[in-house]
């Protein structure tokens, strides 16, 4: 039986395609960088143009399951659709115009099917943290192997902080330390020692492309990889040091649309890795659309 789930984030949707013979198989995966939630932080609304873009891209990505024959497609949504006034309306355009009914997700259940995807194929003994940051917020969800114990979900990601504080390109040291001391101030209450640090989410995924060399992106040569705290300290300075269009000059992994984002992402993993106390994450390719594939199993 061929499955796909697809994720319905604040700022991409993503495919991941699936094969379920007893195991999971990933046949396809792909996303689309389409800014759902840009502005909602200000207005209380998705946007319209946002809507849109948002709404084709899943239709294009719907039309590539069905080309590989996917027998169930489910589809979930995520922070901008559960804070947005007009969600609903986004909710029903998505029924209308795809045929396809789009799950909202409370922020433990997106945690859990988040750990549920990045642990499934990392095969981590111990107690483990998932950091899946978004584009409308991030969750901190700790376990033990594969079982989840509990998930601490923070109404922020790339875009409310980018649109929140780093005005400048490149940001300035005010605007950096300011974005500093604000995650510092939120994650504290998510602090807690753990073996495992394990990152989900397309800065960190595109950072460790950057390490490695990994272009065009391969997700099987991103997922399972470690990122030493000082080298995402050294990337973190050279991005900072350029403006967005600098960044995609320079490293071809960067997707255009990324390049204003990606600064406010990587610092939630830098200040986290600092106040755990961690030199080194395990970056996971796998995340909330693998564990839904899992869940709908």
């Amino acid at each position: 039986m061929i499955i796909a789930s697809l994720d319905v984030g604040s700022y991409s949707v993503r495919l991941a395609i699936a094969k379920l013979d007893g195991n999971l198989s990933i046949l396809h995966e792909e996303g689309r960088i389409t800014a759902l939630s840009k502005g909602l932080s200000q207005t209380g609304y998705i946007d319209p143009l946002q809507a849109e873009e948002t709404i084709l891209a899943m239709e294009e990505l719907i039309n590539k399951a069905r080309a590989f024959g996917a027998q169930k497609i489910r589809a979930v949504g995520t922070q901008a659709l559960r804070v947005a006034k007009n969600s609903q309306d986004f909710i029903s355009l998505v029924k209308d115009r795809l045929g396809l009914k789009l799950e909202v997700l409370s922020p433990e259940l997106e945690g859990t099917l988040a750990y549920m995807g990045a642990t499934h194929s990392l095969e981590l003994n111990g107690s483990i943290c998932v950091i899946d940051q978004g584009g409308g917020s991030t969750e901190f969800i700790h376990g033990f192997n594969n079982q989840v114990r509990s998930v601490i979900s923070f109404p922020f990601g790339v875009v409310n902080l980018t649109e929140e504080f780093l005005q400048k390109d490149p940001p300035t040291i005010y605007e950096l330390e300011s974005l500093k001391n604000f995650i510092d101030e939120n994650i504290k209450s998510a602090i807690k020692s753990c073996d495992y640090l394990v990152g989900v989410g397309g800065s960190i995924t595109t950072l460790c492309a950057i390490e490695y060399g990994i272009y065009p992106y391969d997700a099987s040569k991103v997922h399972g990889k470690t990122l030493q705290l000082s080298r995402l300290m050294f990337w973190l300075d050279q991005l900072c040091s350029m403006n967005s269009e600098q960044r995609i000059a320079a490293f071809p992994q960067i997707e255009p649309a990324r390049s204003k984002v990606i600064v406010s992402g990587i610092y939630i993993f830098y200040r986290a890795c600092m106040l755990f106390g961690k030199d080194s994450l395990i970056v996971s390719d796998w995340g909330l659309k693998e564990g839904v594939l899992l869940w709908s199993t």
